[in-house]
């Protein structure tokens, strides 16, 4: 059960807003973070952390959360910002974001494990969050679906590359697709290592 939350409400805490990212890890597209404020009493037992649902349970998830959330919002930091100012930074960025979006009075905020400060209300960043709370794995559901989406929609474009499938993580067999097409300037990071050494391979001397 996700209840943590659940001890910080009263008269004056109502509206728990829970934040989650999700795309730290691919060697392209952007990272999302969402923020997500649920209606005290509502109770979805389908809810869990994103990773441990299928991607039909998200798409599913992702519908009925927008449908009975009080607020949520959503936080885009592109490829090039993650290279600028690095992808911790970027997914704090991405929290800011989302959470901007947020359009009534957040008394509380709850990340998973992302110290954070926002109209000088200070996070508790929780380790593991998305397991502990509904409303950072209600957040963790929208960022990876919202994610997921952006990829969907490049991989039309771009349909060597297979991001419908990887979704930009560095598989096996993304390796051997940059490998062979080379790199998408713009879309992926290029200060992330496999992406770096597909730019500027090692000089061999002999």
């Amino acid at each position: 059960m996700l209840t943590f939350e659940d001890d910080f409400y009263n008269e004056n805490i109502i509206n728990i807003a829970g934040c989650d990212e999700a795309g730290r890890g691919p060697l392209c597209g952007p990272v999302v973070a969402s923020a997500v404020i649920l209606p005290k009493n509502y109770k979805n037992e389908k809810i869990n952390d994103s990773k441990k649902l299928s991607e039909k349970e998200r798409e599913i998830l992702f519908s009925e959360i927008k449908e009975n959330a009080i607020s949520y919002g959503i936080g885009i930091v592109s490829p090039k910002e993650i290279d600028e100012i690095n992808i911790y930074e970027a997914s704090k960025k991405a929290m800011l974001l989302a959470l901007k979006e947020i359009n009534v009075k957040i008394d509380l905020i709850l990340t998973d494990y992302m110290p954070l400060k926002f109209n000088n209300l200070e996070a508790i960043s929780l380790i593991k969050g998305d397991a502990k709370a509904r409303c950072i794995a209600a957040a963790s559901i929208l960022a990876k679906v919202t994610r997921d989406n952006i990829m969907k929609e490049y991989a039309k474009k771009y349909p060597q590359y297979h991001f419908e499938k990887n979704k930009g993580y560095p598989t096996k067999e993304h390796l051997e697709i940059i490998k062979k097409y080379g790199i998408i300037h713009g879309f992926y990071r290029e200060s992330y290592k496999p992406v770096k050494e597909i730019l500027y391979p090692p000089i061999t001397l002999f």
